[in-house]
């Protein structure tokens, strides 16, 4: 399997000078801040989305050096994303965020809402100041997608009727907004054609559709070690995903368990078992692999680069994970 690190190896030089700048924007007016950020910031997190920003700006510009915009691109994108961590770990009451106490298990709710409160405005002042209309367009849109998704999480908790399609829905919210809109941003920076646009706009959401997709399928099959939090939880929290809706067409009592929240011991890990007795895993690692080919489809205009095959090979390392 490919790591994530040699894929970005276009980008690498660019991306820890974006980590060390992200550390001094955030953290320059406040100690407790700047505690934040290093610790966001520096929580070996992978830097998937910016590094996508950067190596969408240098595939769109393969014949010259890519603009000081793009890469305040790169690190707005990466705001916005931590912005929303923050924000759901206080949500979800979770301690721990790849391993890591999260910012209001280190800091109280109290500083972590505010943290958020402050990268979302911030990114928001770095935007406006690339002085680009459809760009600042591009990524507000994003922050209220983020905002949608989290209202549609907490409203269908428990929803055995939830469809396949608002799943998606509340996924392309939730993940693939960001992804998305900021590549579209960044081929806007390069002034590719409104048609490449919408190809790079394409790519994004269906990249990030399989991204989720493949996460939700680690609620299932990682261990608590893999995935610092213990199998089943996002459904023993109410959040139904492809795995759970698939096996709900084949397993009736699934929706009784569910329905009653788990109440009885043993219900949870009855569910689990019958999750992993369906084709649920299988089908939604077929509905991540479509996406992921659909994602690839659209870079097939762009010019021919160590960027552009950076890009194919992440729909490729998105579903490794999942195996």
């Amino acid at each position: 399997m490919t790591s994530v690190t040699s894929l970005f190896a276009p980008v690498e030089a660019d991306l820890c000078q974006m980590t060390e700048n992200l550390k001094q924007l955030v953290g320059a007016r406040h100690p407790i801040l700047y505690a934040a950020a290093e610790h966001l910031f520096g929580a070996g997190g992978k830097r998937v989305r910016p590094a996508i920003v950067l190596l969408t700006s240098k595939a769109t510009m393969p014949e010259a050096e890519i603009l000081p915009t793009h890469r305040r691109l790169a690190e707005i994108t990466e705001m916005i994303h931590t912005a929303s961590l923050v924000h759901d770990d206080v949500v979800d009451e979770a301690d721990l965020r790849r391993g890591v106490p999260t910012v209001h298990a280190s800091f109280g709710n109290r500083i972590a809402v505010l943290a958020g409160d402050f990268l979302f405005a911030q990114s928001s002042w770095y935007l406006a100041n690339l002085n680009n209309l459809e760009v600042v367009k591009l990524l507000s849109q994003v922050i209220m997608d983020l905002a949608e998704g989290e209202i549609q999480q907490g409203l269908n908790r428990f929803d055995t009727s939830l469809s396949i399609d608002e799943y998606l829905e509340k996924s392309y919210y939730k993940t693939a907004s960001l992804i998305a809109n900021s590549c579209k941003a960044a081929g806007v920076l390069s002034n590719v054609s409104d048609e490449m646009a919408m190809h790079l706009y394409s790519y994004g959401r269906h990249l990030g559709l399989a991204f989720q997709i493949v996460d939700d399928l680690f609620d299932f099959t990682s261990s608590m070690d893999a995935l610092g939090k213990p199998a089943g939880s996002d459904m023993q929290s109410g959040i139904l995903t492809a795995p759970v809706l698939y096996a709900l067409e084949e397993k009736p009592y699934l929706e009784g368990l569910i329905e009653r929240e788990f109440a009885q011991e043993g219900d949870l890990e009855q569910a689990i078992a019958l999750v992993l007795d369906s084709k649920g895993l299988e089908r939604s690692r077929q509905l991540a692999e479509q996406h992921a080919q659909l994602a690839v489809d659209h870079l097939a205009d762009l010019p021919s680069s160590e960027s552009r095959q950076a890009l194919i090979n992440l729909a490729d390392y998105v579903l490794s994970r999942g195996h």
